[in-house]
């Protein structure tokens, strides 16, 4: 299936996105602010990157040592690979972090500091699972190559009765997994099916980025401390417990916002979607712990999944505000708003839905 033969029921309610996009543009201009970063996302900038490199520095100099001391410092480092993924480096690849055009591109590239390669994400982040959320076969998110079903819509196997089991394994290695491989196989799949143009990519150009940016990554995040007397042994296992972290923190968060048993999973009939594109978001996405301050502020307004999904273009420290106005207007309209109470609500019910395509694939 192509991504351009899809298309979306323009007829479906038509009304409801322009209303939406009226009410949230008159919320800016009513108090003369900017749907861009603010200084709260500069603070939250030095924070994250704070948190990644602080403790690799206090390790390279030898402030801190021993076994666990070493061990606590790449545990702190993975709060900071998951920091940096949800609060800066996502905006910025969307183009919201700063009005300033070299500043959004900048700071993009951040995802070089955690050995990923930034327009890889934005096809697959930006351009498939925006646009095709929940899709069996373009969305990425839940597409993981037949080793666990994310999908009523996907093939079931005998070993998906134990996923369950599994899954919180396979989240772990999530981000592992992207430094070593993914960045690669997901290169030659966009340059299969013509994705890179997008981007203004050629194929060489992104394959010889990449080649840099694990050569530059591995040699400083392993090969420095190892150069500078850190053990081998200490050194890959601290490497392995951050990526454990900061894959896990990941995982969760994108997970529990779309693969539930509240959610849509869509299979397009002639190619054609039901819904137009704003009401097959919010079918297919849900909000978790919209009150909870610190989390909010942590996973750079990702809880707020719904409002990030209709307004992609707008700044993640907005979404709170927005979202009093996507719900009040989802309800005007008779469209599904979708939330769970509490992040650990959110994972409980991603785990259970886990378990019944598991246990009915089997």
């Amino acid at each position: 299936m192509q991504e351009t033969y899809i298309r979306f029921n323009t007829k479906d309610k038509p009304e409801f996105y322009k209303t939406l996009n009226q009410r949230v543009n008159q919320y800016f201009a009513q108090r003369g602010i900017t749907k861009y970063g603010n200084t709260q996302m500069v603070i939250k900038s030095i924070f994250m990157f704070a948190v990644y490199f602080t403790p690799f520095v206090l390790m390279l100099t030898g402030v801190v040592s021993g076994t666990l001391p070493i061990l606590a410092m790449w545990f702190v480092m993975g709060l900071g690979v998951a920091g940096i993924g949800l609060s800066v480096m996502h905006d910025a690849n969307h183009g919201t972090y700063s009005k300033n055009a070299f500043l959004n591109k900048f700071m993009s590239t951040s995802l070089t500091f955690l050995g990923g390669y930034h327009m890889n994400w934005r096809i697959q982040h930006n351009v498939l699972h925006h646009t095709f959320t929940n899709i069996d076969g373009l969305d990425e998110d839940i597409e993981k190559k037949g080793i666990i079903r994310f999908s009523p819509n996907q093939e079931g196997k005998a070993i998906f009765k134990f996923q369950v089991l599994y899954a919180p394994v396979l989240y772990s290695i999530l981000t592992l997994y992207w430094v070593t491989y993914k960045d690669f196989d997901q290169l030659i799949g966009y340059h299969k099916r013509d994705l890179l143009k997008s981007q203004k990519l050629t194929f060489k150009k992104a394959l010889f980025l990449i080649i840099l940016i694990k050569v530059l990554y591995y040699s400083v995040i392993i090969g420095l401390p190892i150069m500078l007397g850190m053990p081998w042994w200490l050194v890959v296992s601290g490497f392995l417990i951050m990526h454990a972290v900061g894959g896990l923190i990941l995982a969760l968060v994108f997970q529990s916002a779309h693969v539930l048993d509240s959610t849509d999973f869509v299979e397009p009939k002639e190619s054609s979607v039901e819904n137009c594109w704003a009401i097959h978001q919010m079918r297919t996405t849900s909000n978790f712990s919209v009150g909870n301050v610190p989390l909010t502020w942590f996973l750079g307004g990702l809880n707020h999944q719904v409002e990030h999904h209709l307004f992609p273009n707008i700044c993640h420290v907005h979404y709170p505000a927005l979202s009093k106005i996507v719900k009040e207007t989802a309800k005007e309209y008779d469209i599904p708003y979708l939330q769970q109470k509490t992040f650990i609500g959110a994972i409980s019910n991603h785990f259970k839905f886990l378990h019944h395509l598991g246990t009915k694939a089997a």
